[in-house]
């Protein structure tokens, strides 16, 4: 076989005028978005808290400052004289600290958990939209029982079952939310199998593991990371109503679900702090995603060129 095959699918999205191929049209589209861009910066900036926010602070996450332990609502309130930027949450606990913590912990948990279903569900979907007949009948039909399954029953399940574990909670948001990206991927192959650079394959008698990781998945590269960016958020959000529940991740760990849980059970005693600070991060990176997504998926749109 060429081994120009593969390359060449992909450059049958180019222009034929021998200007600019898709990738930098799409580049150019994409900087034009000022949303998109602001989002990806702003998604910078939360990933560099992530990794260098406990140089910021001279507090641990799970250090416990008892000078205010006992009166949180009038002594442990965020000031920069005591270090506390974010206060102390209700057993004297530096928020800052707690809230880096809790921001590794769920972006962890939202771009693994979105890897593992776009890596099962393109496998999952490009065999099913290649083989076709009783074959993808079968393998969609699977799909179908599972989507009438409702995910959050199948995680909280997961969670009571087995062990409340980070692990457990990635591999459980993984395997539950790949079912949409198998029928995209299906959608999207049945489309690409009866293209010219597929058909040359099958012709010079390439074996069809490699037609599907060869020709076809590289074609699905632009679905994929569209449908990525708009997963990532769906993760945090599962993750953080299991933490919000108690199913999640457990004591002295953190994520933004369990500190919005418990600066909502704290707020009656006037610490609003404990639920402004990792809310505030929650609702930006959420918004910040969505409009990352919006953003390449008009950029990578080849009606729009």
């Amino acid at each position: 076989m060429n081994p120009l095959l593969g390359r060449r699918a992909v450059r049958d999205l180019s222009d034929p005028a021998g200007g600019r191929s898709l990738w930098r049209d799409a580049r150019a589209r994409f900087f034009r978005n000022r949303a998109a861009v602001a989002s990806l910066a702003v998604l910078g900036l939360v990933a560099v808290f992530a990794a260098l926010g406990d140089l910021a602070t001279p507090w641990t996450n799970e250090q416990i400052d008892w000078s205010v332990l006992g009166s949180v609502a009038e002594k442990g309130a965020p000031s920069l004289a005591n270090g506390h930027y974010f206060g102390v949450d209700e057993l004297g606990r530096d928020l800052f600290a707690r809230t880096v913590q809790g921001t590794r912990i769920s972006l962890a948990v939202g771009i693994v958990g979105a890897l593992i279903s776009v890596v099962v569900g393109t496998l999952y979907g490009a065999t099913a939209g290649y083989f076709g007949g009783r074959i993808d009948g079968a393998m969609m039909r699977v799909v179908d029982v599972l989507m009438a399954i409702p995910y959050m029953f199948v995680l909280i399940l997961l969670m009571v079952v087995f062990s409340r574990s980070i692990l457990m909670l990635f591999i459980g948001i993984g395997l539950i939310s790949w079912l949409d990206m198998a029928r995209i991927a299906r959608g999207q192959t049945l489309s690409l199998k009866n293209r010219e650079f597929v058909e040359a394959a099958v012709a010079i008698g390439v074996r069809p593991r490699r037609i599907i990781f060869c020709h076809i998945v590289p074609n699905l590269l632009g679905v994929v990371i569209v449908y990525a960016t708009l997963l990532v958020p769906s993760m945090i959000v599962y993750e953080s109503f299991i933490s919000f529940l108690g199913l999640g991740v457990q004591e002295p760990a953190t994520s933004w679900g369990a500190l919005i849980n418990a600066g909502a059970g704290q707020m009656q005693y006037g610490t609003l702090w404990q639920l402004l600070f990792p809310l505030f991060f929650f609702v930006v990176t959420l918004f910040s995603f969505f409009f990352l997504g919006d953003g390449l998926r008009d950029a990578l749109d080849p009606k729009d060129r």
